[in-house]
Formats: structure tokens, sequence, C-alpha cells
């Protein structure tokens, strides 16, 4: 396979999706302005472009699966990029080393890619994009032990996407409920039809899959860089070793598993919360050496050449450190920066609900922060497979809280007194803080919708708190009393409110008087956020 055969076919899916990226953004779930699923995909697409155009002519596949697997994650943006970006990591995987494309490479490299793409979430969710993905694999597969050829196998793969997008609302609930199919899955599909569109040569014409209009799913969970503790890494000797049964061990005890070598002589990497028994396992079926455990929280500088090879390093020069421990916070508005600024954070990275920064974003910060030890506070749900991607690239002791609003973020450094550099007990302590916190949100809805407090109308102000629409009404002021009320139910005594870019000093203070008059005991601190599309941002505390 050539180089332009596969910027052909990458180019080919990504405009295929750009085309309908507003369609698949109209199918979030949640009626507020995010950043979308459509545009955090294609924006992701965009720079695996970018990157495989940049290849030689003479280029491998290698070269290829490099450059996509490295665009992917360096451009990923939100949870659904991040997702991305380990599907096509999983499906260079699967065609490495291939001399020739047939049926049977598609289901191959389909399959792996399920297998990495599973786990990179936490808590797969069925009816998402993660089932299409399957589906997809499965009906590879099945095309492929019936021996049909690479393009009839396509086209079936193709239609398997979209046969499994119009039968997710039937696994998911809130998809059935609101009339909707899976934003990620509808947007992997097409991409599927994009790919196979190049490949052979006919048009591309996006099934219909009967959308409606309403409510998505969240995002699912974020990486198992998340849910196991130990990066550990050895060497393996032993003529008789079963390849196979290693990998399959390794991927049972563990994520991120990497079982490399030949001739006797094996690298393994899996992330796992039991390295002792892993390396019990090895030892009793070969020679075990050069072992290195590392504490992923703390994520040392230490890292194999050839785990960074895979992952890549930030473009941006590492900035000398002047401290002993430095900050990165997401925040949107002028106002949100200078607060973070006055707490102590060392780089505001601009971004937030109406634009989700990318891994390279972060990454770039990450490397512009006075200290080789960084904390990241990415303050926003769909930001934080991006912030755990970008510190695992990053060349610096890297720790993600996972703060999900500003008001969070503002609790956790508080948290911090600048008595440890454990960055282990730094990141222990501000993720407690900031879940002693509750925070708000008042916006307008974007579109029709139904949640917790019934019916939604376009254009109404919406209340929302851990992430559930509590209060809706026709005025900021009388929706941010109501959900200000909620927030301070269980006892609290502290509000600060946030105002945002179009919300003036006198409506500000006419929200505070409305507040302090329902709740005459409690202190109000006001403050200018900048923040845009959200009027009102507030905590208690």
């Amino acid at each position: 396979m050539t180089v332009n055969l596969y910027a052909n076919l990458v180019s080919s899916a990504a405009a295929a999706l750009k085309s309908r990226k507003e369609e698949v953004n109209r199918l979030n779930v949640f009626p507020v302005p995010d950043g979308d699923t459509g545009t955090n995909m294609s924006l992701t697409m965009d720079v695996v472009v970018a990157e495989v155009s940049k290849l030689s002519a003479g280029a491998d596949t290698a070269a290829a699966c490099h450059a996509i697997t490295h665009g992917s994650l360096m451009g990923a943006r939100g949870n659904s990029g991040v997702i991305l970006s380990q599907i096509l990591r999983g499906l260079c995987e699967g065609v490495d080393g291939a001399e020739t494309a047939d049926a049977h490479l598609l289901a191959t490299a389909l399959e792996r890619s399920v297998v990495v793409a599973f786990q990179a979430v936490r808590k797969p969710v069925e009816g998402t994009i993660l089932t299409v993905l399957r589906d997809s694999a499965t009906a590879a597969r099945a095309a492929a032990d019936e021996g049909v050829d690479l393009l009839d196998a396509l086209r079936r793969t193709s239609a398997a996407a979209f046969d499994s997008v119009r039968h997710t609302p039937e696994l998911l609930p809130v998809l059935k409920e609101n009339n909707v199919v899976d934003a990620g899955g509808f947007g992997l599909a097409i991409l599927i039809e994009g790919f196979v569109a190049a490949a052979t040569g006919d048009a591309v014409v996006i099934a219909d899959v009967s959308l409606g209009t309403g409510l998505t799913v969240l995002p699912v969970d974020d990486w198992d860089d998340d849910e196991y503790l130990y990066c550990t890494e050895f060497l393996l000797f032993g003529k008789d070793i079963d390849t196979e049964a290693v990998h399959s061990y390794v991927s049972s005890v563990g994520g991120s598993e990497l079982v490399v070598g030949s001739g006797g002589e094996y690298k393994i990497h899996v992330h796992t919360n039991d390295p002792g028994a892993v390396l019990a396992h090895m030892t009793a079926i070969g020679e075990v050496a050069e072992v290195h455990i590392n504490n992923m929280r703390r994520q040392t500088a230490a890292r194999d050449a050839e785990i960074e090879s895979d992952r890549a390093t930030p473009h941006a020069p590492a900035t000398a450190a002047t401290k002993p421990v430095g900050f990165v916070a997401v925040a949107a508005g002028d106002g949100l920066a200078q607060i973070l600024d006055s707490l102590g954070v060392d780089v505001v990275v601009s971004g937030g609900q109406t634009m989700n920064p990318s891994t390279q974003d972060l990454a770039d910060a990450i490397a512009r922060t006075p200290a080789e030890k960084v904390v990241v506070l990415p303050n926003n749900k769909n930001i934080l497979m991006a912030a755990q991607a970008a510190a695992s690239v990053s060349s610096k002791q890297v720790v993600v809280v996972p703060t999900t609003a500003v008001p969070e973020a503002f609790s956790a450094m508080l948290a911090y007194d600048g008595s440890s550099e454990d960055l282990s007990e730094i990141a222990e302590a501000m993720t407690e803080a900031s879940a002693l916190v509750r925070s708000g949100e008042v916006t307008a809805a974007v579109k029709n919708a139904k949640g917790k407090v019934g019916a939604i109308k376009a254009g109404q102000i919406i209340g929302i708190s851990d992430h559930e629409i509590e209060a809706v009404g026709d005025d900021v002021v009388s929706v941010a009393t109501q959900l200000a009320g909620l927030l301070l139910a269980d006892g609290r005594e502290t509000l600060t409110l946030l105002a945002g870019a179009d919300f003036s000093d006198e409506q500000l203070a006419a929200l505070q008087d409305s507040v302090q008059a329902a709740h005459p005991d409690v202190d109000i601190e006001t403050h200018r956020g900048e923040q845009p599309l959200y009027p009102v941002l507030m905590v208690a505390e």
C-alpha cells in the first residue's frame, strides 16, 4: 500500500465526517453548548490528515501507521476524539507487518481495534461508539470467513456499522427516550463509509439512520490509565515461551499491554494494580530482568524509548524548572483565568464548554510550565481524557486531578499549601478538596429537550448541577436563584457568583440581592468570570 493510498483513504473518511459533523453534533443529549461530538471527531481527523500528508513518497506502511496514531492522539479533542484515536491505533496495530490486504486483514485489524478501544474506556457502555465498532468487526470477520473479496467485505462492514447505529437506542434507554441514535457511533459509521468509498471507488452515500431530535448519551468514562495504578515493564527470556499466552495473560490482569520481541527475548509492558502477581507469573515461565515499576500517579520521567516512540512527545520545548510543582488549568474567560492565576496556576489553557483543547494544546501547556512536576486541572468532564493523554506523553512527572468545573479548581488550588512535592499526596488532597464544593452553571438551552425537570424549550434558561438540569425558566436571575437554593440546601455557608461575559454588573447585583433575600445567613461573593455562553457560574461551600 502506498502513501498516496493511505492519504486518499484517510482524507476521504475525514471529508465525509466533516460534511456531516453538524448532523452528528445535533445528537448531543445534554442541551448545552458543549464541545460537540461531530466537531471533536472531525478536528481529530484533521490532524491525522495533516500528519499523513507530511510523509515522503517512499514511506512504508509502518511510517503511515505511525503518522496516523501520532496525529490522532496529539490532535484528539474531547472524549470522542480520544476514543477515536484509540480506534485508529488498534487498526494500525492490526495491519502491522501485513504484506497483502484482504478480507481477513480487515477483520483482524478491526478486531484489534475493538480490543484497544475497549481498553481505553473504564466502564464500556452498550449502545455507544464501542458497540458500533464491535459490530463492524463482527461483520468483517463473517465476510472473511465466507471467503468474499476485500471490496465486498468493506461494503458489508460499512452497512453493518449503520445497522448497529440504528440499534443503539434499543441498547441505551436515554437514546430511545429522546428518539436519537448515539452521536459517536454515527460519527464512526460515517468515517467507515468515507474510508470504504475511497477504497472501492463508490460514491459516499451516508445511510439513513432515521435520526430524530433531542438528547444523547453523556460521554463514556476515561482511560484505563486511571483504572490501573502501576506501569510495569521488564524483559522476559526463554526459548519456548508462548507469546500469545503471555499476551492473553497480561491482557487479563491490566491494560495498555505490550508484548514485543522474538528469538527468546521479549519486552513486556502492562498497566496493572498488582505488578507482584505479574512478575510471579512470568518468573514461573522464564527469566525476568530489567524490571521497572512506576506509579502512574507520579508519572515519573523515566520512559522506555520503545514506549515513547509509540506515544510521541510534545512539540513545544520544555520550560526550565524554576519551582518544585507547577499547575495547568483549563478555563474560558479572562476573569476565570485571572482568578486561577491569583491562586497559583502557571498556565491557563483557553477552553472548556465551548471548545475542548486538544491533547497537543495540553501537552504544550505542560511543557511551558516552569516545573518538572505538574498538576493538570481539566475542569470539564469532556477534557479529562485529553488531559490524561497529554500527561502520558510528557517527559515531566504529571498528575491529572479530575475536576469537572472551574470552581472545583479554585477549591483544589486553595488546598495546596506548598509543603509537599509528592504528586500523589498533592493530587489526593486536591481531589478531596474539589469534591467538597457544589458547583452550578446557568445557560440557555440550544434546542428542545427533555430532562429531570420535564420539557425544555430552545432558548429557555437552564440551571445545571452535577451534570443534571435542576432548574428551568425564562430569565437568568430567577433560574440562578432557584439553582443557588439547591446548592445551599445542605447547610453550606458561602456562595460565590461568577458573572459571564454577557451578564452585566447590574444583573449580577440583582442576582446577589435575590439570592441574599432568600438566604440571609449565607455569605455571598461576586466576581467577573467573563466566561462565554454561561451567564452565571456558582460554587457553594
